[in-house]
């Protein structure tokens, strides 16, 4: 039957009998213990906030000062909240912040190109090639979100996995952003939308101005509404490739909670404006909604294109191309736009008792060149990088792991991006050896490393 049939046949009733089972169905078969014993939970929720595009982490976090020239940062360094650490001089409030977080300063993997470096950092898992071309496939590893969705799900409308404001690319969709084998059930909620957009809503999830909540409950409304905006519903579900979530997203309709959450017009003017009125800001504070709601996992992007050509918008991608520097990309618009939102965040979580159970995570698809190109700029390195956490179980001010003193190679404690996503499951409690089944059946955990215990509270 089609979805269409499917919705019209069953009205309300159908989708309160049949859902609940459909999702408990996949979800009891998705995944298997290998230990059974259960973890505590430290992180109650994620918020992932992605910087397409790469940030150097020799000019913002990891600054060699004593390196030579050609590989030395033009950024100078200013002290912290944490004694003996050092940030870049244009993140003066960040540094007022940095006992809150743990830095794991010996990142690594192989992948040198955008969308398979993308890739890994949003899955902790390496594609078999490095390849710009890399494109989504069901062969490819499932996102984080996906994988939480699948292994421990919300027991709620709520959903568990919520992505936004875009779907980045490079060339093609950066792969690591859906559930791929594990089923569209589990892909995010995308929300593709400007949150600092006066207008901004969760359209397909709104009501019509004449329907009420109440009216919902009668089986004739609710049949009556989704007749009327079937054909939204289905548009959609084409472009985002989200069949089985056509239905929960219309169980979601009645839900009030659901939409609350998502309505930034609920929050004071003077919060909207400390977050900063741009996109990223505007998400950041979203982010906080929908964890305080019950969203487990919420990953934030912050541009759709790897950018790095303007002072204005873009990624962080600074190899400093058509005569553009990066040392004056980026203290214009990237540091900035950093230095006001994530301090506003750590603070909002913080003062609303959230931060203690909430892992906020900063960090690119990989870091930057040691050493100066001819344009005065640094290129891809995905050699060694700095990841940020904070809250979530996480000891603030520690550091984990030390570069080499031009911040080339991991000296001490190397991490992979697989030890990133065990370290990850690990807080929220899930246990990382858990197996999940590729369109195979073949069985892979779903991390490819160890938690890295030495940074927990």
């Amino acid at each position: 039957m089609k979805r269409r049939d499917l919705l019209r046949v069953g009205g309300a009733g159908m989708l309160g009998l049949t859902l609940p089972k459909i999702m408990a169905a996949q979800e009891s078969a998705v995944a298997k213990s290998v230990s059974g014993n259960p973890l505590p939970v430290k992180a109650k929720s994620v918020i992932f906030l992605f910087q397409w595009g790469g940030p150097s982490h020799v000019d913002t976090f990891d600054m060699k000062p004593n390196a030579p020239d050609g590989y030395r940062s033009h950024f100078r360094t200013i002290s912290t909240s944490v004694p003996g650490m050092y940030v870049c001089e244009h993140l003066p409030e960040t540094a007022k912040i940095m006992h809150e977080f743990a830095q794991i300063r010996t990142v690594h993997h192989r992948m040198n190109n955008h969308n398979s470096a993308g890739y890994v950092a949003l899955t902790g898992v390496e594609p078999p090639i490095d390849d710009q071309r890399l494109r989504d496939s069901l062969d490819l590893f499932p996102g984080y979100g996906s994988v939480v969705d699948a292994v421990a799900p919300n027991g709620s409308e709520i959903p568990t996995y919520v992505s936004y404001p875009y779907r980045i690319s490079d060339g093609s969709v950066t792969p690591g952003q859906r559930a791929s084998f594990l089923g569209k059930m589990h892909d995010p909620l995308f929300v593709q939308g400007d949150p600092n957009s006066p207008d901004f809503r969760l359209s397909q999830l709104s009501l019509p101005m004449d329907v009420t909540v109440d009216r919902l409950e009668d089986r004739r409304s609710l049949q009556a509404l989704i007749n009327g905006q079937t054909s939204a519903l289905d548009e959609s579900a084409a472009a985002r490739g989200l069949d089985a979530y056509y239905e929960r997203a219309v169980a979601m309709l009645n839900s009030s909670k659901v939409r609350q959450a998502f309505d930034l017009s609920k929050e004071p003017q003077e919060l909207r404006e400390a977050y900063g009125r741009t996109t990223y800001g505007q998400s950041c504070l979203l982010a906080r909604r929908l964890v305080e709601s019950g969203v487990k996992f919420v990953t934030v992007y912050f541009a759709p294109s790897i950018g790095g050509r303007s002072k204005t918008e873009g990624g962080w991608d600074t190899h400093g191309f058509d005569d553009t520097r990066m040392y004056e990309i980026l203290p214009s618009f990237h540091l900035p736009i950093t230095d006001r939102t994530l301090p506003v965040l750590i603070h909002d979580l913080k003062d609303r008792g959230l931060l203690n159970e909430t892992l906020v995570i900063w960090m690119g698809e990989f870091g930057r060149t040691p050493h100066l190109n001819k344009s005065i700029s640094r290129d891809h390195w995905p050699k060694c990088y700095t990841v940020l956490m904070a809250g979530g179980g996480v000891q603030g001010g520690a550091v984990y792991g030390e570069s080499d003193k031009y911040g080339a190679v991991p000296d001490v404690n190397p991490v992979t991006t697989g030890d990133l996503a065990a370290t990850m499951y690990r807080l929220m409690g899930i246990d990382h050896t858990i197996e999940v089944r590729d369109k195979l059946n073949r069985p892979l955990p779903i991390a490819n490393g160890r938690p890295v215990t030495d940074i927990f509270a």
